[in-house]
């Protein structure tokens, strides 16, 4: 039996935008083109161009589809979640190409003309909820902020991850995410709370596309 034309064609686009993440993450927008994508996919001209009408309209759904790319490890919500989290971050930008490619263009949107930080108010939107229940669970100090700690959290690990991309190409990630926590827990947690988190990698679900609340 022939396959539907429409699932023919979502699967299509899933193909397309998958050859795309991979050769933004090798080539960054820049060094990306059409014909590299195409090249990659396997899709025909007329089928690229249905999808999407540019390189431009490629990296918008790549990067759009960020919180799509990954599942978040299950747990009761607090600061062991979201230190769980983070980890689980750094292992996803390791070995998840959809993923990666996308927080590399939210990095290098200025080569887009974009100036979006939705990629980035989303991660503080989920950080939060995490510090939400950590105070509801008396795990956070007086006078912590949780939308200003998950800001901040935020725009640390993004240096991080960007310092880590340089030296190592995110190898010792896990390792300074360790170290970053290792600082700040100190300031944002009770000493009760902090002694009973751990700050390591644990082991989480596997990569997929389906995001976790």
């Amino acid at each position: 039996m022939a396959e539907p034309k429409q699932e023919r064609a979502v699967r299509t686009r899933e193909v397309i935008l998958y050859a795309a993440a991979e050769v933004f993450d090798e080539c960054g927008y820049s060094g990306a083109s059409i014909s590299k994508i195409m090249q990659r996919s396997g899709a025909t001209q007329g089928g690229m161009y249905f999808h999407f009408k540019s390189k431009e309209g490629l990296a918008h759904a790549v990067m759009a589809s960020q919180q799509e790319f990954i599942r978040l490890p299950p747990g009761r919500d607090g600061l062991q979640r979201l230190i769980d989290i983070t980890f689980h971050i750094a292992g996803e930008l390791q070995r998840n190409v959809l993923f990666r490619a996308s927080v590399r263009l939210a990095v290098e949107q200025g080569e887009l003309g974009l100036e979006d930080d939705t990629a980035y108010q989303e991660w503080v939107q989920r950080f939060h909820a995490q510090l939400v229940a950590a105070r509801e669970c008396g795990e956070l100090l007086e006078g912590v902020d949780e939308w200003e700690f998950a800001t901040v959290l935020v725009g640390a690990y993004t240096g991080t991850q960007i310092f880590s991309n340089v030296a190592t190409g995110r190898a010792d990630l896990p390792e300074r995410i360790a170290s970053l926590w290792r600082y700040l827990l100190p300031a944002v947690a009770t000493p009760q709370a902090a002694v009973l988190l751990r700050v390591e990698p644990s082991v989480g679900p596997p990569s997929g596309r389906v995001s976790a609340g």
